[in-house]
């Protein structure tokens, strides 16, 4: 499953109400952090269908980032239950993204 891009519009549908544990990535197209994240976010969405992995790009959406207190990026968070749970900034190994929802 490829990762879905997440707008104010579609938050909450796609991630809050979720039944599925949830692994959004906060990015931008001119982060090189972000872009080294990328391919790790895309392999994360295609080996485990059993999580939706979203992205928002903070540039199109300040104000959801504003909202999670993103101030660096990458900043990935992940939901569980419609609630944050964890969050990390920065590059991160697949499993420390999966450690996210443990």
């Amino acid at each position: 499953m490829a990762e879905l891009n997440i707008t104010s519009a579609n938050f909450k549908s796609e991630v809050l109400e979720s039944d599925k544990p949830v692994i959004v990535d906060f990015w931008a197209t001119w982060c090189g952090p972000c872009r080294m994240l990328g391919p790790v976010i895309s392999e994360l969405a295609e080996e485990h269908p059993e999580i939706k992995v979203c992205k928002v790009n903070v540039d199109d959406e300040p104000d959801l980032a504003q909202q999670f207190g993103v101030m660096s990026i990458p900043f990935v968070a992940s939901f569980k239950g419609g609630q944050l749970h964890k969050s990390s900034v920065g590059v991160q190994p697949k499993e420390s993204l999966l450690a996210l929802l443990d």
